[in-house]
């Protein structure tokens, strides 16, 4: 009998998320931070695309000695931070981009599919204008704009496209709200509605 308790126990353990308190103070996500290819470029890109605003930039960080690089970042120890340049992107995450060098720096820009892979998302108001106005700036956007009907997400409209260098990126509308928030339970944060 207690062997069977144990097992359930066990069993449960593995089935049911762990409960933690969370991080001390944490209020939410503060900036994203991107290392791109060049900066001038990404920092155009962010500014004349997007409507963001560069806030300040600073650097250069390396160390030529010692292991600070790697001790800080987990980068190469002869890594080099040329500039880090923070954007302010309307209401909602900064943006931090990085121009780094470095020995064993890899320049394949990793897909969705891909460990590791990455999107940021734009809140727009009206979709169908942003992929018009993408379209006209040359930006390399995917299908779409695709409405979602069913399902959790069903509300929202979403259009994939390309940074210059090939960070994806993708707008995203939901002007209605998502199916899901009727159920009850946590709401995602959102553009539209920043204080809840």
């Amino acid at each position: 009998m207690h062997r069977l308790f144990v097992l359930t126990c066990s069993a449960l353990a593995i089935i049911s998320p762990a409960m933690a308190d969370p991080m001390p103070g944490i209020k939410g996500v503060n900036h994203i931070g991107i290392t791109v290819p060049d900066l001038a470029e990404a920092e155009a890109f962010f500014t004349d695309v997007l409507g963001c605003q560069k806030a300040t930039a600073f650097g250069p960080f390396r160390d030529d000695a010692g292991s600070f690089m790697q001790d800080v970042l987990d980068v190469d120890p002869r890594a080099v931070i040329e500039q880090i340049t923070l954007m302010r992107c309307g209401f909602g995450s900064n943006i931090e981009l990085f121009k780094y060098t470095a020995p064993d720096q890899k320049t394949v820009t990793p897909r969705n599919s891909d460990i590791g892979g990455h999107h940021i998302a734009f809140y727009v108001e009206d979709i169908n204008a942003a992929a018009a106005y993408l379209k006209e700036k040359g930006i390399r956007s995917l299908m779409g704009p695709i409405p979602v009907s069913e399902g959790p997400a069903a509300g929202q409209s979403i259009l994939y496209f390309f940074a210059p260098w090939g960070l994806q990126m993708e707008a995203i509308s939901f002007p209605q709200g998502m199916a899901y928030e009727k159920d009850g339970g946590p709401v995602l944060w959102s553009n539209i509605a920043p204080a809840n």
